[in-house]
């Protein structure tokens, strides 16, 4: 028999028909006891279940009563009266418990959630997705009111809700984002104070591309929690906040993901798979070494992609020298940099932001193909694990690091033993199994051809690059035809000595083979597309390596049969192992025949990808401040790679070329925060170019001074000397508006009435920013005004949310927030951190200046750990100023004081934002010497806070702290 509580009672007999369970009192007893089945039930239990504390008279004999009919019911089902059996402590019910849904609920959850935690997303799918199957309807649904099931009911709702929020989670690591955002609403709207599931419809409404849907999904949350029950959100909840907040670029990055998608199955390495996963939960530094093809990025991106921990990949095979690696770390963590404004931000040293970003953030690093720059990534990864406690670093490389607590996992080639029955099951032969089956199908290994397969395997060293591409060719050749060429090439190399020289030698060759059955045309194809970095679209690589489009589209179809090149979302790119013997080719000859003359080829090519994407940053740069400037920012931000290596090849080659091109990224760098990874390249354009710009490119010359100030202040004066060069001009460039108003401030309507409607509304911000310096507010406000109306009317949003900003200073309480919860999601959506951060700032300011502190509070919380997880520590030490002030106003002046003093070590660098917020604190000591009575200490802050104010010419901060001078001087003539 079967029964069932998950809903109304049910008894089903073993053909399935439904079995009558008789009245109330008759399915209340089954129910309690089907709840606790194979074990005794005491009869005062059973008694107060049905009838309460407050038993009546006779209740005992009434429970004798109940037991017989419900055993004679049993029995007329076709059970023994044996099912039901009493004994001196009471009855027991000798079910299965698998028979009975609660108990099989409980079990399958308990698997579900097991298999989740390792990383069996599908597995965790199916399994509770056949618990929530066995739900019915409302647990007890039909005996609810007997005095014991209202408790149990809500202990199995909860555990239902538990089971969802998990199925939940294994749904969206599967990528479901679409389908939960549709479903969740619901199930939020009948649980609407469960964080998780509020959490878990964000990451699934960002997942779906609704970002804004998302953040409102936070706002409703945080209005419930307060109304019902007088509480902030969950740091939980607030993480996914962050998170959402944080991402610009892809849902990964909200769901804490960051490893590559990949093409293929992964085959025939569950054992190093399994060392590797249990390495990482014991070291916190593992390096997985081997010969290159040997499969260790693919081994590592499979380990990763089953860690819990956020992870973010580094693919450090593009560098040119490990002086980069730590720039490219920056990138992959996301900690966005201060955009051009050298003088007033100041560099930092890119290990420092990077420790600063990954301090106390539970985060694995892959760190993948580093034996080319393997000293300074041994110095960087040194440096980060002992400065940062939670963090691991898995690392792939052809040799090791070599630093202490380093552990090695050498990564074999695929194990290939004698033939026999268990062939078959070979991973070598697995994998050549089904990479041919990808590009013939159909092709089955059996026992007709696994000797042939093995010995194809066995020839290839088990290299598993070497099997792919082999395996490629089955497309086109038979399995005989493809093990007769393989032994014709390596008849040399299978014999002897099987060292790791060999190897790489065989990887070499069995590339070379793919080459040399290639035709001319691809193999020409193949050589040009190397200049790329991190692939290329189809439109760029016909424009840059083809004679034409449609014949550019045939071959690389081609070479994608030939697995040459993968594609995916519209883009191609190589292996690395194939990129470096494919650029080889290049520099011996550029098309394969020979003749050619391969150093000219490639700087030919170099000149044609600099001149595709110098024209690709200029088209892109008006659509950068209008309606579509966040598809267009997608745009540039999935060619970074081949940015950077345009400016590279320019600032030798083309320095003109190259000014041009910074310029023309100018705008994106500054809504990204990339400066960092630029700097070097316009330092080397001011060496290669002089003191002075090439005619008719001073706006671009000043540009490629930002971008170098950003890292070394020694160009920051004749930064400061170059824009007050260019007042009175019209200027190609807007963004120079922008640059020289944060560096040398507000300024006067130059060169006339601005042509485009972008700088007309930023020319009206700067006189709102004027007036409001010299203290004619009305007209402040007025400009604002007009301003946020110009950026509206051009659809950028970060002159919106800046003027937003601007206009929030002038609102009451609720225009307040309704403008800075505006100028907060679009700063969101652009990924402008910095911006972000001061943005949740300065709403917390506006909610303390309202009394509202524990809003404050955690409005303060949640900007300290975006600004940690961004690597920002000004930002940070802002919103741990605000923490102080919350703790000060509240009358705890010791916490106060502690967390003043912790803000104020994050601010020591020369900025205007770090001085300003040294104002602040310093202000706030003061105040807090005064309420302990301690005039000189409190005379001595306000001094420190009247010269940091000074220094950057801040009138309002150096008003204020008059201001607090002469409240000491008052305190001393009363005599305090």
């Amino acid at each position: 028999m079967r029964f069932g509580v998950l809903g109304a009672l049910g008894v089903w007999s073993a053909d399935g028909r439904t079995v009558a369970a008789g009245g109330p009192q008759l399915r209340a007893l089954l129910a309690m006891l089907l709840l606790n089945v194979g074990q005794t039930v005491g009869v005062r239990r059973l008694v107060e279940g049905l009838y309460g504390p407050q038993t009546p008279s006779g209740a005992a004999h009434a429970l004798q009563s109940q037991v017989s009919r419900l055993r004679r019911r049993l029995g007329a089902a076709g059970e023994t009266g044996e099912l039901l059996q009493y004994g001196p402590a009471g009855y027991r019910l000798l079910v299965d418990p698998d028979d009975v849904d609660v108990h099989r609920f409980e079990r399958l959850a308990g698997e579900g959630r097991h298999v989740l935690a390792a990383g069996d997303h599908a597995g965790a799918a199916r399994l509770l997705g056949e618990a929530l199957g066995l739900w019915r309807g409302p647990a007890l649904a039909d005996v609810i009111d007997a005095p014991f099931a209202g408790e149990q009911a809500a202990r199995l709702e909860e555990l239902r809700i538990a089971v969802l929020e998990d199925l939940v989670e294994a749904r969206l690591a599967r990528g479901e984002h679409r389908d939960l955002a549709a479903e969740l609403p619901e199930s939020v709207a009948a649980h609407p104070l469960r964080e998780r599931l509020r959490g878990q419809l964000m990451r699934a409404l960002y997942g779906s591309g609704r970002k804004a849907e998302a953040l409102q999904v936070f706002e409703e949350a945080r209005r419930t929690l307060a109304e019902e029950l007088g509480v902030d959100p969950s740091p939980e909840l607030g993480g996914v906040h962050v998170a959402v907040l944080r991402a610009g670029s892809s849902p990964a990055e909200a769901a804490g993901g960051g490893v590559p998608a990949q093409f293929t199955s992964f085959v025939g390495r569950d054992g190093d798979l399994e060392r590797v996963r249990a390495l990482l939960g014991e070291r916190r530094l593992v390096t997985l070494t081997g010969p290159g093809g040997v499969g260790k990025s693919r081994l590592a991106v499979e380990a990763a992609g089953r860690e819990r921990d956020e992870v973010r990949f580094v693919d450090l095979a593009p560098l040119a020298d490990g002086a980069a690696a730590p720039q490219a770390l920056i990138n992959a963590l996301g900690l966005r940099e201060a955009g051009l404004v050298p003088a007033l931000s100041g560099p930092l040293d890119p290990a420092e932001r990077l420790i600063a970003g990954l301090a106390d953030r539970r985060v694995l690093l892959v760190l993948d193909n580093c034996e080319h720059v393997v000293a300074e990534v041994a110095a960087l990864a040194r440096r980060l694990l002992a400065a940062c406690r939670d963090l691991r670093i898995l690392v792939t490389s052809r040799e090791r690091l070599g630093i202490t607590g380093e552990t090695l996992h050498p990564v074999p080639p695929l194990p290939l033993d004698d033939g026999g029955p268990e062939a078959l099951d070979h991973p070598a032969v697995r994998l050549f199994a089904d990479r041919a089956a990808a590009v013939r199908p159909g092709f089955l290994v059996d026992d007709a051809n696994v000797d042939a397969v093995l010995r194809l395997c066995r020839a290839l060293d088990g290299l598993p690059l070497a099997i792919e591409l082999a395996a490629a060719r089955m497309r086109s050749l038979t399995l005989e035809e493809v093990e007769a060429r393989l032994d014709d090439r390596f008849r040399l190399l299978s014999r002897g000595d099987r060292s790791a020289v060999p190897r790489h030698r065989t990887l070499h060759s069995v590339v070379g083979w793919s080459w040399d059955l290639l035709s001319r045309p691809e193999q020409a194809l193949a050589a040009r597309l190397t200049v790329f970095s991190g692939g290329a679209p189809l439109h760029a690589a016909a424009r840059v390596c083809g004679p034409s489009e449609g014949e550019v589209v045939e071959l690389l179809a081609d070479l994608v049969d030939k697995s040459l090149v993968e594609a995916g979302g519209g883009r191609y790119r190589m292996l690395e192992t194939v990129r470096e013997f494919c650029a080889e080719r290049l520099t011996g000859d550029g098309d394969g025949d020979g003749d050619g003359d391969g150093d000219g080829e490639r700087e030919r090519l170099r000149a044609a990808h600099a001149a595709y994407f110098l024209e690709s940053a200029q088209a892109a740069e008006p659509y950068l401040r209008g309606p579509d400037q966040l598809e267009w920012l997608a745009r540039l931000d999935a060619e970074r790679g081949n940015f950077h290596a345009a400016l590279r090849w320019a600032a030798g080659a083309d320095p003109v070329l190259g000014l041009r091109l910074l310029a023309a990224l100018s705008w994106q760098g500054q809504l990204r925060g990339l400066p960092g990874e630029r700097a070097a390249v316009a330092a080397g354009l001011l060496m290669t170019v002089g003191d002075e710009p090439p005619a008719g490119l001073e706006e671009e010359y000043t540009l490629c001074l930002a971008h170098a100030a950003a890292a070394d202040n020694v160009h920051d004066r004749r930064l400061r000397d170059h824009l007050e060069r260019l007042a009175g001009r019209r200027l190609r460039y807007p963004f120079l508006r922008v640059l020289r108003f944060m560096v040398n401030g507000p300024c006067h309507a130059d060169g006339g009435v601005p042509a485009d409607p972008w700088s007309r509304a930023f020319a009206r911000l700067e006189s709102g920013v004027r007036s409001l310096l010299v203290g004619e507010r009305d007209t402040a406000e007025e400009a604002f005004r007009a301003a946020l109306e110009g950026f509206r009317g051009t659809g950028d949003r970060w002159g919106v949310l800046t003027a937003l900003e601007q206009l929030a200073g002038f609102a009451d309480e609720p225009g307040f927030a309704a403008l800075m919860a505006e100028a907060i999601d679009l700063a969101g959506r652009l990924g402008a951190v910095e911006d972000l951060t001061r943005l949740l700032v300065r709403n917390a300011d506006g909610l303390a200046d309202a009394g509202r502190l524990l809003a404050a509070r955690a409005e303060y919380e949640r900007a300290v750990e975006f600004a940690r997880r961004a690597g920002t520590p000004e930002t940070q030490a802002g919103a741990q100023r605000g923490l102080a002030d919350v703790a000060r106003l509240r009358g705890d002046l010791p916490a106060a004081r502690e967390l003043y003093d912790r803000a104020l070590r994050g601010c020591g660098r020369a900025s205007m934002g770090g001085a300003l917020t040294r104002w602040r604190i310093l202000i706030g000591l003061g105040r807090i010497a005064e309420a302990e009575q301690d005039a000189g200490q409190a005379r001595l802050r306000y001094r420190q806070a009247l010269a940091a104010a000074r220094v950057y010419g801040d009138r309002p901060a150096a008003a204020a702290s008059a201001e607090a001078l002469a409240a000491v001087a008052a305190f001393n003539a009363a005599g305090r």
